[in-house]
Parts: C-alpha cells; sequence; structure tokens
C-alpha cells in the first residue's frame, strides 16, 4: 500500500509536466507577466510609468512605446559584485513587453530585467539578461500596474 502512492506520483508527473507545453497565450508570459483586462497599450504605459518611479526606476530608452517601455535604476553592491567589477556599477533594466491576446482588449504584460555595465554609454553599454526568477520579483508590480490600466478599453494604440 505504501509503494502504490509514490508510483502512482511518478506516474502522474509526466501528465502535469506536458501541461505546460499547452498553456493558452493568455497564461503565458513567464514569471512576474499578468493580464490586463480591457485595456490598451497607452493606458498600460501610463500606469508603469506613474507606478515604476515608486520604487526608483526611471523610465529610458530601449523600448518602442507601444509594444513594450523600458526602466532602469542603478544595481545594489550585490549586483555589483556578481556582474561588474570594481569601478564599473551594474544598472539594473526592466523592460515591461506588451502582447494583445488575439480576438480580445487583454493584454499580457511581462517583465524582461537584465544587468547592464556602462548603461548609456553608446558602443560600451554591455547586457546580460537574468533568469526568470529575477523577473518574478516584479509579480506585484506588474499587477499594480494591471490594476490601474485594466478597464481603460480599447483606445488607440
Amino acid at each position: 500500500m505504501k509503494l502504490t502512492a509514490p508510483l502512482l506520483s511518478l506516474a502522474l508527473l509526466p501528465l502535469l509536466l506536458t501541461g505546460c507545453l499547452v498553456t493558452p497565450v493568455s497564461e503565458s508570459g513567464g514569471m512576474g507577466s499578468v493580464t490586463v483586462s480591457n485595456s490598451n497599450p497607452g493606458a498600460i504605459i501610463a500606469a508603469a510609468q506613474s507606478l515604476f518611479p515608486n520604487y526608483g526606476y526611471s523610465p529610458t530608452f530601449g523600448g518602442d512605446g507601444v509594444s513594450s517601455v523600458c526602466f532602469e535604476k542603478n544595481s545594489n553592491k550585490v549586483a555589483n559584485v556578481l556582474w561588474g567589477s570594481y569601478g564599473d556599477p551594474q544598472t539594473l533594466r526592466v523592460k515591461v513587453k506588451i502582447v494583445q491576446i488575439p480576438g480580445t482588449n487583454n493584454y499580457r504584460i511581462s517583465p524582461k530585467v537584465s544587468t547592464v555595465s556602462d548603461a548609456g554609454e553608446a558602443g560600451f553599454e554591455s547586457k546580460h539578461k537574468l533568469s526568470g526568477l529575477w523577473a518574478s520579483q516584479f509579480g506585484p508590480l506588474m499587477k499594480q500596474v494591471a490594476a490601474q490600466a485594466s478597464g481603460a478599453g480599447a483606445g488607440t494604440q
């Protein structure tokens, strides 16, 4: 009897894991991603631009203003040790990707996080993409952006 439960668990594990491969677009986007209901890119960008500065981020170039918007802030000393070197401070860059869910006025917003050396220095900027675990930190902030932008309607893109 005791052996049956672990064997049953092992038998069901592939079924659970394959479910990740058939996730609909309305529920995908990676860690930290959320859905914004009945909105438009302009409302989402405006909400992000009003909320990110509350957490020390400044708007920056790098997004196209329609399907993405970027924010930066100086990294902490741990990040400087992990990815930088002495005298080479790191910048944390968050690109908020905006993807419309087909057939709806709903959008999926996903944070894409990277650390940047020599940020803003043309030709010398070096970017290192961070794993999805870093993006998961932005889940609560993405939920705030979604709450503020939801219900804005189709608007103009």
